[in-house]
């Protein structure tokens, strides 16, 4: 089966993607976009409609594959604890195998843009892609069967998530190696975290 010729349109998300997790959304004019992406800047308008909607999608793009990534062979029917170190194995995971995703993200989560997403992650009940958060469902369950502690969303959200994230992070620069051991030792943190 022969490569996938990259498109143009590719071309410009991943010179987006590869300039903003090194040097940040200011780091990353147009202009500069359009020379690593070896394309006219025009072409960039022709693709997207401004730098904006540039960023809005390759972020959408990414949420998405990690999307794809934790619901990989995820079985609704287990139990909750399962389900839960399921997803967080698989972020994890995915994460320290992509960190110019993950530094991406982050930056985006940081700035102005990532604001927007995050109310939206939040408070709707699907997110842009139209997918169910199974994340947010598993809160509902465990909550409603008082198997996790009763905070609010965004409380959950933070000791479930924000601790793998901080992690990767540490991993990604070195200060400390990730293992399939540790990974679970970590996720298992989380869980104790947010269970009852």
């Amino acid at each position: 089966m022969g490569h996938l010729k990259k498109t143009k349109r590719d071309e410009i998300m991943q010179a987006t993607l590869e300039l903003i997790a090194e040097h940040g959304f200011h780091g990353a004019p147009t202009a500069m976009i359009a020379e690593k992406a070896n394309v006219a800047i025009g072409s960039i308008y022709r693709y997207f409609e401004n730098k904006d909607a540039l960023v809005n999608e390759l972020y959408y793009e990414i949420e998405n594959r990690i999307f794809e990534a934790i619901i990989a062979n995820y079985q609704k029917e287990k139990p909750i604890k399962e389900r839960f170190s399921h997803i967080g194995e698989k972020l994890l995971k995915y994460l320290i195998a992509n960190p110019m995703a993950f530094r991406f993200v982050e930056q985006f989560h940081n700035s102005p843009y990532g604001v927007a997403v995050r109310r939206e992650r939040l408070f709707a009940e699907k997110n842009k892609t139209g997918k169910t958060d199974i994340l947010k469902e598993l809160y509902r369950e465990g909550k409603a069967n008082q198997l996790i502690k009763d905070v609010q969303l965004p409380v959950f959200f933070a000791l479930a998530l924000g601790a793998l994230v901080a992690v990767a992070r540490n991993h990604i620069l070195g200060f400390i190696k990730l293992d399939d051991h540790r990974i679970d030792q970590i996720v298992g943190a989380c869980w104790d975290a947010v269970k009852r």
